[in-house]
């Protein structure tokens, strides 16, 4: 008779360190030798569950053993379970095999091919499944309790992170694993959140450009390039503040669970919770559910900077009396209903004119003017200074690193360590390290300058002054929104008070560009906040509504 032999094994760990796939072979080649059958094909499966067919091999041995004709007469295995752990769908397959006369052979759970003989294997197969569930749900309980005792259970680390073998054994004799950082990748991690929160080269980065910006850099993702689903899974895990979530989703229904059977494992932190919490809120912000569609296209003034002071949510355009009034309505109230938020409607062409004005009226007078200027320098000297600690930091760090790199090196000259295995991964981990270090310096000593300010003649800060307020006050609308949407962050309205921020860096850049004649200004991040003596207050009635 010619048959096919199949191997398996659950896990990969299993097929490296495990001698049951080699033991399962040579009873199964015993048996075809003792019983005369040739075996004509071999099919060996490391690493795969049978609770279900979403298995390489086991389909290519399906897709050949159901030709016409048939390439052999049976398919051996150790045992029943080795070819599925699942009643259903072992009867299923099965089935299938037999139509095409070719059976399943079990070499140590032998059986008739009577109506006897099938109950027995259809008990046996039953028997396996609820083996199979016991397992599990018994892997399952040690893994939680591992966790609970701040042990990692995975065998590959999250980026940044290193996995390191404690004294500690489990059950079966293993050392339980704990995670370090890994300061190659903690560098990098460390990165992300710098330009999700500050930026880059003076304009902000989303998931996006940061992820094309680390693979052209060179700084992969353990030799991978970078995508932006990784940058956000980075961004949003509360791993990089220290706590390690287990027990998350049922793999199985793939689904969440409740929280209340999240387990937390505490370990080392890479950032701190503050600064988790304001990417957090950032990433909140520039979600697209709080994001108003077409604000750039969008012919309205205000679009995507006005905010409500109450709920944080954005202002939206409504109409009254079939589009006859104009309004500006929080989009909480206006997709939630009146109840979510106790803001008031702001007729559009009244907030308007309000913003405008107090733009070229109060913040871009001469006198507050000048004194915007001072406090922008006093700002881009703060920024200066922070670059140059960054870089003071990652020169430091260079050469501790240089010098570690130095001694271990001369230590395999001298002949006191040898150039095994170990070292030879810490030289490696030492020059992944310096690379990693060598490419942030080079990214900070690449983001440009800001603007130099220089000291502004009254006569110059009047000129200036009086430019800005024509363009904003500029009859044509498009023109207007530019400038405005180039100077200012946001506007904030509760009550009767809004508050308006903007860029420091933008509007020196802006006036030194109206200086030398051009008109193009780039965006930057550094803001500037009016005090509220040049915030814009509006009591006229006809605003509230």
């Amino acid at each position: 008779m010619r048959v096919a032999i199949y191997s398996r094994v659950s896990t990969a760990r299993q097929a490296e360190n495990d001698l049951s796939l080699p033991d399962q072979i040579r009873q199964m080649v015993a048996w075809a030798t003792q019983h005369g059958h040739v075996i004509v094909a071999r099919y060996n499966e490391p690493g795969a569950s049978a609770t279900n067919d979403k298995r390489p091999v086991f389909q290519q041995m399906m897709d050949e053993a159901l030709q016409k004709p048939n390439p052999y007469d049976a398919i051996v295995v150790h045992s029943l379970s080795r070819f599925f752990r699942d009643s259903v769908d072992f009867g299923w397959y099965e089935r299938k095999l037999l139509k095409n006369q070719v059976k399943i052979i079990s070499v140590t759970q032998e059986n008739a091919d009577s109506d006897e003989g099938l109950l027995l294997r259809q008990m046996i197969t039953m028997l396996d499944e609820h083996q199979s569930r016991e397992n599990s749900k018994h892997t399952s309980r040690a893994m939680r309790e591992n966790a609970r005792q701040g042990y990692f259970n995975g065998s590959r680390p999250p980026f940044g992170y290193r996995v390191l073998d404690t004294d500690q054994a489990n059950n079966r004799g293993r050392k339980r694993k704990k995670l370090e950082i890994d300061d190659t990748e903690a560098a990098v991690v460390r990165a992300i959140y710098r330009y999700y929160r500050e930026g880059f080269n003076g304009r902000p980065m989303g998931c996006k450009e940061i992820a094309k910006y680390l693979t052209t850099t060179g700084l992969l993702m353990r030799g991978k390039p970078w995508r932006m689903q990784k940058v956000q899974q980075i961004l949003s895990e509360t791993t990089y503040m220290g706590v390690l979530l287990f027990n998350v989703t049922d793999n199985k229904k793939k689904i969440k669970r409740p929280e209340s059977e999240w387990i937390h494992t505490p370990i080392p932190a890479i950032i701190t919770p503050e600064i988790f919490e304001e990417v957090r809120k950032k990433r909140e912000a520039r979600s697209s559910k709080n994001i108003c569609p077409r604000i750039v296209n969008s012919p309205v003034l205000l679009t995507g900077l006005l905010k409500c002071g109450i709920c944080g949510g954005s202002m939206v355009q409504t109409t009254g009396k079939s589009g006859q009034y104009k309004y500006y309505k929080c989009q909480n109230r206006h997709a939630k209903g009146n109840h979510t938020c106790t803001s008031k409607n702001l007729p559009m062409q009244t907030m308007d004119e309000i913003v405008l004005s107090a733009l070229a009226e109060k913040i871009f007078s001469p006198a507050r003017l000048q004194d915007l200027m001072s406090k922008l320098r006093l700002t881009l000297r703060s920024v200066h200074d922070n670059r140059q600690e960054r870089l003071n930091e990652n020169s430091r760090q260079l050469k501790q690193l240089e010098e570690r790199q130095h001694r271990l090196l001369e230590g395999v000259e001298k002949g006191i360590f040898e150039l095994d295995e170990v070292t030879s991964k810490r030289i490696q981990e030492i020059k992944h390290a310096r690379q990693a270090l060598l490419a942030e310096q080079i990214g900070i000593k690449q983001e440009n300058k800001l603007p130099e300010v220089e000291y502004l003649k009254p006569s110059q800060v009047d000129l200036f002054g009086a430019a800005l307020r024509k363009k904003l006050m500029s009859p044509d609308m498009a023109l207007a929104k530019s400038w405005l949407h180039l100077l200012v962050n946001n506007v904030v309205v509760e009550n009767e008070a809004a508050t308006i921020s903007g860029s420091y860096a933008a509007l020196a850049e802006t006036l030194s560009q109206m200086k030398s004649g051009k008109e193009s200004v780039p965006t930057f991040n550094p803001e500037w906040r009016p005090q509220g003596d040049s915030n814009p207050r509006y009591r006229r009635e006809r605003a509230m509504s």
